[in-house]
């Protein structure tokens, strides 16, 4: 007597995994990385778009552009920095947040700015030169899952503010930031303000902002005026922020010391 055929399970099966169903693979965070520096955004796309847990799914250089991509693509996270022109981070911030969670991803780590970012919603504030690549990727995971995420200098600007406000006064939220910041209490993140990956190239406290300068986009001439040098000077600086980086050009040069390369 023929016996009754076993039913097809309704999931696929991989010949070797003895009848169980093969796992799914877990999908990418797909993000949004809205800034006006072209150098950061490609750095940025180009290191969250190379590896399986995220990818970048448009790019944008203002808060209006960010606000489109983010309307027509609906991803997980926008990163937003905070200076862009025409529509700026903070102004675009209150629209961003009813499409995705907003992380803050800038140079600007002034007090005022920080506190605004997370009063119109930002998920997380991280500044550039405080955070390696495996530290961006795990806040971005953080903010998707409403878990706050603050780098140091971002947390220092707040701290002053929190010890002396109470919950009645409106900074609870701020006090909450805060205590989400993992195996870190207020006193050490004071400390480790300035204590970044970027120590290890061994800039001088002038290269220092002049790389910061270059990272933003700056031509020589307009570095010069900035730090009331000459332009010869600044290419002498340049050439040894070049050798200390072990760069030949600008964009290699931003991408090292924003921890994107």
């Amino acid at each position: 007597m023929r016996q009754p055929r076993e039913p097809e399970p309704d999931f696929p099966v991989r010949p070797d995994s003895a009848g169980f169903p093969a796992l799914a693979a877990t999908a990418p965070l797909r993000l949004v990385v809205a800034d006006d520096n072209p150098v950061v955004r490609a750095g940025l796309t180009a290191l969250l778009s190379g590896r399986a847990d995220t990818t970048v799914v448009a790019e944008a250089a203002d808060g209006r552009e960010a606000y489109e991509a983010a309307l027509r693509h609906r991803p997980d996270v926008v990163l937003l920095d905070v200076r862009m022109p025409g529509v700026d981070g903070i102004s675009a911030l209150p629209h961003l947040v009813r499409l995705a969670p907003v992380m803050m991803l800038t140079y600007s780590h002034e007090t005022e700015t920080v506190r605004e970012a997370l009063r119109r919603g930002a998920g997380g504030y991280l500044v550039h030169g405080e955070f390696t690549a495996e530290q961006l990727v795990r806040a971005v995971h953080d903010v998707r899952e409403g878990r706050p995420h603050v780098t140091p200098g971002a947390a220092k600007a707040l701290i002053p503010q929190v010890q002396t406000s109470a919950p009645a006064h409106g900074d609870g939220e701020l006090a909450g930031i805060l205590g989400g910041i993992p195996s870190q209490n207020l006193s050490q993140l004071q400390s480790d303000v300035g204590q970044s990956f970027r120590s290890r190239f061994q800039l001088s406290g002038r290269e220092a902002e002049i790389m910061d300068l270059i990272a933003s986009g700056m031509t020589n001439q307009q570095i010069a005026a900035t730090c009331f040098i000459s332009e010869k000077t600044v290419k002498n600086h340049i050439n040894r922020i070049f050798a200390k980086l072990q760069s030949t050009t600008r964009s290699q040069a931003a991408a090292k010391w924003l921890g994107v390369a």
